[in-house]
């Protein structure tokens, strides 16, 4: 049985726009994606968003639904009552290119700054090994579908523009302590996660790990890890004395 939704959508572009409100057609198991089609097909042809599996999988269709950072594709009308409007917004947290198209590559800019895997200088290729335990430790990491809604939601740059240059963001803060976590990454991931990558601004507030569509425990299995070893390092006395030791040695 179907009934007519009231949604409220951005439209506009990067110098500015405003809300638009739309009465539109909602059916039996509908997420918001088939509603925005609909939209596309029936009152706005010109409405721009960006989507490609409506699978919940490549993380194309970020938005932010009644403020909340969310795919459409994974959002199911059911959860909100037929009364309700429903708004449908951009990404705060990135420039708009059009409607609720935003530019996000300022992601790939930062995950351009990290280095890549380092493996021991004296292994060729086909001699790495390592423990099952390690390989299940840094699994979660790899469920990243890069929606970068723990990019939007995260108030460091959310909330603060001119932290954009030296925080790296809870994202990619991840994929820094998955490297650290490989037993053949020769990188000295504590200091560039503090010094380069400003793992100092976050404050473990979880907002990543709340609006994660692929349920990844971002601040605990993640970020407080890497802030427990950057306070091991700059804190623990025999931290401090074991690397004063390895220093003299080489």
């Amino acid at each position: 049985m179907g009934y007519q939704a009231h949604f409220r959508v951005w439209r506009g572009d990067g110098e500015g726009g405003d809300l638009r409100d739309f009465t539109v057609e909602v059916n039996e198991g509908e997420v918001v994606l088939d509603v925005i089609h609909r939209l596309q097909a029936t009152q706005a042809s010109d409405l721009a968003v960006r989507w490609n599996c409506k699978a919940g999988k490549c993380g194309s269709c970020s938005a932010e639904i009644n403020g909340r950072p969310r795919l459409l594709c994974m959002t199911r009308m059911s959860v909100f009552s037929e009364s309700e409007t429903v708004t449908v917004t951009p990404m705060r947290t990135f420039p708009v290119i059009r409607d609720l198209v935003t530019d996000v590559s300022f992601n790939y800019t930062k995950a351009r700054e990290i280095p890549s895997f380092k493996p021991p200088a004296d292994l060729a290729p086909g001699e790495y090994r390592m423990q099952q335990v390690d390989v299940e430790r840094s699994q979660e990491f790899r469920k990243c579908i890069e929606c970068f809604l723990c990019q939007d939601t995260c108030h460091v740059v959310r909330d603060h523009e001119e932290n954009k240059e030296s925080f790296a963001g809870p994202r990619f803060l991840m994929r820094i302590a998955e490297l650290e976590m490989h037993p053949l990454d020769d990188a000295d991931r504590v200091r560039e996660a503090q010094s380069e990558h400003g793992l100092g601004f976050c404050n473990i507030t979880k907002c990543c790990t709340e609006v994660c569509p692929e349920h990844i425990k971002i601040t605990d299995n993640a970020l407080i890890p890497m802030k427990e070893r950057v306070a091991d390092r700059r804190y623990d006395p025999l931290v401090w004395l074991g690397n004063k030791i390895g220093r003299r040695k080489a």
